[in-house]
């Protein structure tokens, strides 16, 4: 992220804070100004932001070098006052509750995300009310039809830009790891909704190895979202205080359960060494994840003992695969809904594996998007699903 972007966030969370402004409002804010100030900086525009706090109200004023088009204020998840110039405007309730502003932009991002996902939600049964009494009721019908429809695009509108941020937020681009190639690639059920269970977290810890978390909550829509979210948060934080890694799902588990107790998912788990290839799996109830090698068939590496996991009696991986990854071996990690399509996931292994030897030698970026487009070609259960791909680049003499 851009550090004069950075900041102007930074200052809006802080003014919404000690403004006690509500956190859905605050996360609006922030997405609606992100919008605007991302592509301007990126163009080398000034963007100015100022607050002001009076009366159990905050004021936000944005100053950008180009006017902005009432079609566009009109677009942003929080609108401004009316207007077509280079000035936008909110007014926003506060008077709650003081808001901690020392938070990191990342950890704010995530509760923002959460915030959002919960006013969806609200959004979602709000529809649903609407509809039942439409039912019932004798009397305004075509009127209240029109009202739906008004409320029903707003929705999707909402939506639509909710989902703009989440997919940065939810789906981490991969991380920078010197002797690593990585890929991956998200398919939602609904094309419309994609935010369901299935969710993922990679990132390079302080002594260098790249720990990858794979998760699918029990569930769909966005309860499941905010469980495999809470999950993945759950196991980084973990794995950044130093726990060993074949304690992390246990201990993920026990942590969360006072929390969320509804919350189940299962869990896979790789950390990897980039100068060594030397690499250990946890897995708890997932699917088991596949080697590719450049010239042994490709095989399943199942646990010594199944495990179960997050939310599951007793959970935990009961014992780790280790491998070394040699030059050009590449690792698949999935969620069940790449082998499930045709409903037989033994069937749908077994065609993962043939096609993961005839795509051995595809480049490791695109070959889970290709892996899925090939998979589903045929689709009698949907589900989402999430293909990552880690491999050992060959090294090449003369290089």
């Amino acid at each position: 992220m851009r550090p004069d972007l950075a900041r102007i966030r930074a200052r809006l969370r802080t003014a919404c804070g000690e403004a006690g402004v509500d956190p859905g409002d605050r996360a609006r804010l922030v997405l609606a100004v992100t919008l605007l100030a991302e592509p301007a900086l990126t163009a080398g525009e000034t963007v100015d932001v100022a607050t002001a706090a009076s009366d159990r109200r905050l004021a936000v004023t944005a100053r950008l070098d180009h006017a902005v088009s009432q079609h566009s204020r009109n677009a942003l998840p929080l609108l401004p006052e009316t207007g077509d110039d280079e000035t936008l405007t909110w007014h926003l309730a506060g008077g709650g509750p003081a808001t901690p502003a020392d938070l990191d932009d990342d950890r704010a991002t995530r509760e923002e995300m959460l915030a959002l996902i919960a006013r969806a939600d609200t959004l979602t049964r709000e529809q649903r009310q609407l509809k039942h009494e439409l039912a019932e009721t004798n009397s305004g019908v075509l009127a209240m039809y029109v009202d739906l429809e008004q409320r029903d695009e707003q929705l999707r509108r909402a939506h639509a830009v909710i989902f703009r941020e989440l997919e940065d937020a939810l789906r981490p681009r991969p991380p920078l790891a010197a002797g690593l190639e990585l890929g991956v690639h998200y398919s939602p059920t609904d094309q419309d909704s994609p935010t369901g269970g299935d969710l993922y977290d990679w990132f390079v810890l302080p002594g260098g190895q790249v720990h990858v978390t794979l998760v699918d909550a029990v569930g769909h829509g966005v309860t499941s979202t905010r469980h495999a979210l809470t999950a993945t948060h759950a196991i980084r934080t973990l794995a950044l205080e130093g726990h060993p890694f074949p304690d992390l799902i246990a201990r993920a588990s026990r942590t969360l359960a006072p929390i969320e107790p509804d919350l189940m998912a299962t869990v896979v788990l790789a950390r990897l060494d980039p100068s060594t290839g030397r690499t250990h799996l946890a897995n708890g109830g997932h699917p088991e994840p596949v080697l590719v090698t450049p010239s042994a068939p490709a095989r399943l590496l199942p646990a010594p003992t199944p495990g179960r996991g997050v939310g599951f009696p007793d959970p935990g991986s009961r014992g780790l695969v280790e491998l070394d990854l040699a030059p050009g071996d590449t690792l698949l990690l999935y969620t069940d809904g790449l082998v499930e399509s045709r409903k037989d996931i033994d069937e749908g292994q077994a065609r993962l594996l043939k096609l993961a030897e005839t795509l051995r030698t595809h480049p490791a970026p695109t070959l889970p998007r290709e892996l899925v487009t090939r998979m589903h070609d045929i689709v009698r259960h949907a589900d989402d699903t999430v293909v990552l791909a880690l491999r050992r680049p060959t090294v090449l003499s003369g290089r």
